[in-house]
């Protein structure tokens, strides 16, 4: 079916997206992943929780992760524009028949905790702690330099669903995927901040969390991260690149963490903020969608993804695929 028209007056006005919780097995280890070998900044440690920031954010958190008997996800995060934003999109997702509440975090204000329709637990808030800038200090630089989170795609069961429900609260397709047998949207990229995405839905085996990306200045910080993992024990968690997205024309790199939560690296995509831009389709037999230069993903990153806490994933009804390799 057609992306829907972009819905430019949205019952809240969301920002952009803000963070992440990952449950993960080992605090020590992902610590030293996330701090040592990816480069973000810590912003607080205790025996149970460990949050981080990139370089260029004044917020005091963009990943949180916290030890878990399980490798999960707790939360997607959104920061929204002012604070009436906050009681109308409690307003809609009652509207919805979604659960709501109130939750305490720490280092923010009031923060409303609820979940789309296929229970993908989201978090909305507009004041979180601010943190001195740190972006010229390059003595802190280290692994990728990671400069601000970018975006999380997700897994979904019906992407069609998944878009028009996003859309519903603001987000604008910019790129997407189209089965030409079937006329579905087999993945859709979407955005509020002005890049490609925010959000992006890939057909499969859903919710389930498929990545969260990071923006870097350029290639190269890639490439030093390539050397870095491949030479301090981390070969075995490069899943995917270097390369070039044909869909956003990203520079990307694909890692695994010590629990197996999908991380990108990410650079060069494009602005998007003029809202009468069209979204751009693809054919998903074009092989140049997934790499510009040709080479097709491994099959891991088709299949495998992050739990969300307590939601069963389920299966798509839409079987068309993409060339896997091997």
């Amino acid at each position: 079916m057609p992306v829907p028209a972009a819905n430019l007056y949205p019952p809240f006005n969301i920002l952009r997206l803000s963070h992440v919780e990952y449950g993960v097995t080992d605090l020590d280890a992902s610590k030293v992943f996330y701090a040592d070998v990816l480069g973000l900044q810590v912003t607080h440690e205790d025996d149970t929780r460990v949050t981080f920031r990139a370089m260029e954010e004044r917020g005091h958190h963009c990943i949180n992760i916290v030890k878990s008997d399980t490798a999960d996800v707790r939360a997607l995060a959104f920061k929204l524009f002012d604070e009436p934003d906050l009681d109308k999109a409690e307003a809609f997702f009652k509207s919805r028949g979604l659960p709501t509440e109130w939750v305490v975090r720490p280092y923010m204000d009031r923060v409303l905790r609820t979940q789309d329709p296929w229970g993908i637990p989201l978090e909305f808030y507009v004041r979180m702690d601010r943190l001195p800038t740190i972006h010229q200090q390059y003595k802190l630089y280290k692994g990728v330099k990671p400069l601000r989170i970018d975006h999380f795609n997700m897994f979904s069961a019906d992407v069609d669903a998944s878009v028009a429900f996003y859309n519903d609260i603001g987000f604008r397709v910019t790129e997407y995927t189209e089965d030409d047998e079937s006329s579905k949207v087999w993945a859709a990229w979407m955005h509020r901040k002005g890049g490609v995405h925010d959000v992006a839905f890939t057909n499969g085996l859903g919710p389930r969390l498929h990545h969260t990306a990071f923006w870097v200045p350029t290639p190269l910080n890639i490439i030093d991260l390539l050397d870095l993992m491949s030479t301090t024990g981390y070969v075995a968690n490069i899943e995917r690149g270097p390369g070039r997205h044909g869909i956003s024309n990203a520079f990307f790199l694909y890692v695994r963490d010590p629990d197996g939560h999908r991380i990108e690296i990410y650079c060069s995509d494009y602005q998007t903020c003029d809202p009468e831009l069209e979204p751009i389709r693809w054919s998903l037999t074009d092989p140049q969608r997934q790499t510009l230069w040709g080479a097709p993903a491994p099959r891991s990153w088709f299949e495998e993804g992050s739990v969300f806490t307590g939601v069963e994933p389920k299966e798509s009804a839409l079987k068309a695929q993409p060339i896997i390799a091997p």
